[in-house]
């Protein structure tokens, strides 16, 4: 098969760390090559590099027989690489045509006049979103979509332009079950006409159905490439990570069930979105939540936090009722809500990872004084060199901008800032999407302990093995109401999607 790339000996240096050392690698036409690596190990960077984003300090890059010492983003797409990112970079307030076209609008000519070829732009955008199988018009608004059709967009956009070489990082992680066989499909077409794919996933199942070789990059080096097909699952992992990975939840883990830390009686949301739900969380219990994607669990999340209105309903923590009517209130009275969608809703992007950390401490324990810029910086430092070492939060320094971390390293940050406020009830929301399977047993690891010490945890995911190795029980919610709530111990893949799809 031809190489449509091949980079050689690339090295990448910035200030006080290397991400890349001495790392080789090529994909061929008409294969699926799998990158995997735990987070900070350097594949976004190399992508980086591929996509023209970034210069590596030394190596070689070669396109198309031609050798290069750097590219440019022109240069790139030039050669036909298209990067869909982990963070989506879709445009909310332009529909799914505008953003498809960003950049290289098609014109025509009328009466002398160049003008926006809509009629174009139309057929072409209804083609690319149906091979994505997107259920929506061309000219719906971005902003108007669910994280996973905006996942789909993006997509969309990298077949719309007649890319050669697709590098998707992490491009299932907000997709249901039905959207990633499509994709899967649509994969399988690309390969068939001679599309290279480079596909980034922590999801390990897929990497013998999709990937036709599996390339291990481990802080920054290269470990080698191997079969996707017939190498072993834990081969992989231990090539990443160099040591056994374990559940966070205890098989022996026993749950105090006769003391409850939050219940929610009767809630219901303004808008329709959650219905009459009710439930309790017991001290020592992880309390999941499993449902198709579009059930509404973020929006009872949501109602809960006081981000979305309620109409109805009840709220105790620790036996006592609260009243939470914003999400500032929340935070007041010692709620933390890690978000899905962590670019957006989870820090913030001008802030330091110690300021981030800081800022809800700060927020929950003073009334005024941040609106007056009085901010403890002593305390601030203290915050982010503590949680740096307690979640391993890989940095040069806690004053680097959090934008410059990888997206694990990102939420580990964020769920620092809820960590150091010291919150008695946890709201965990696809806590795990994106982050590499070390990271995630760490996350595990953090929220099992939290919970050992008294702490309410709810954790919403899309992975049921992740739900059943971590929560003690599930509740299967489904449009806006609780399904069935099931035990850790009775509950299965199985019994779970029939609950949910019945």
């Amino acid at each position: 098969m031809q190489t449509l790339v091949s980079v050689r000996d690339i090295v990448k240096r910035f200030p006080g760390t290397v991400a890349l050392q001495d790392v080789s690698f090529d994909v061929k036409a008409g294969e699926v090559h799998v990158l995997l690596g735990e987070n900070g190990a350097g594949k976004s960077t190399l992508m980086k590099i591929l996509g023209g984003i970034y210069e590596p300090t030394s190596g070689s890059i070669t396109l198309d027989g031609t050798e290069y010492e750097k590219l440019t983003p022109t240069l790139s797409a030039d050669h036909g690489i298209r990067v869909i990112f982990q963070e989506l970079s879709v445009i909310d307030y332009l529909s799914i045509e505008e953003n498809l076209f960003v950049g290289k609008i098609p014109t025509t000519r009328r009466f002398g006049v160049s003008v926006v070829d809509r009629a174009l732009m139309n057929a072409k955008a209804r083609e690319a979103i149906e091979r994505v199988g997107l259920r929506r018009s061309p000219r719906t608004l971005v902003g108007d979509l669910s994280i996973s059709e905006k996942q789909q967009v993006e997509i969309a956009k990298a077949l719309a332009s007649d890319a050669r070489l697709i590098i998707m990082d992490e491009p299932t992680s907000s997709l249901t079950d039905e959207e990633v066989g499509h994709l899967f499909k649509v994969i399988g077409e690309l390969k068939r006409n001679g599309v290279g794919i480079v596909y980034i996933s922590h999801k390990l199942k897929e990497i013998p159905i999709v990937g036709d070789r599996v390339s291990v990059l481990k802080d920054g080096k290269y470990v080698g490439t191997y079969d996707a097909k017939t190498t072993p699952t834990d081969k992989l992992v231990s090539y990443m990570v160099g040591r056994e990975i374990v559940h966070g939840r205890p098989d022996s883990a026993e749950v105090e069930r006769a003391q409850i830390v939050f219940s929610v009686r009767n809630l219901s949301s303004k808008d329709g979105l959650v219905n009459d739900v009710s439930f309790d969380l017991h001290r020592g219990e992880i309390l999941g939540f499993a449902g198709l994607i579009g059930s509404g669990r973020s929006e009872l999340m949501e109602t809960i936090f006081g981000v979305r209105p309620r109409a109805a309903g009840e709220l105790f923590l620790n036996g006592k009722p609260i009243e939470i009517e914003s999400p500032y209130q929340a935070v007041k009275r010692g709620l933390a809500f890690v978000t899905e969608d962590r670019r957006n809703t989870g820090f913030f992007h001008n802030f330091s990872i110690e300021e981030n950390i800081s800022i809800v401490p700060f927020l929950r324990d003073t009334r005024r004084a941040l609106s007056l810029g009085l901010i403890d910086r002593v305390k601030e430092k203290r915050f982010g060199s503590e949680y740096r070492e307690r979640l391993r939060i890989r940095c040069a320094s806690t004053t680097q901008n959090i934008t410059e971390l990888s997206g694990g390293n990102q939420q580990k940050a964020i769920i620092a800032k809820w960590l150091a406020a010291g919150c008695d009830l946890l709201i965990f929301d696809e806590p795990t999407r994106g982050i590499d399977i070390g990271a995630k047993a760490e996350i595990y690891q953090i929220m099992r302990e939290l919970a050992s010490a008294g702490r309410g945890i709810l954790m919403v995911s899309s992975e049921l093995p992740e739900l059943l190795g971590v929560c003690d029980r599930i509740v299967v919610y489904k449009e806006g109401s609780i399904a069935s709530i099931l035990d850790n111990r009775d509950a299965t893949e199985e019994n779970i999607m029939q609950v949910a799809t019945s």
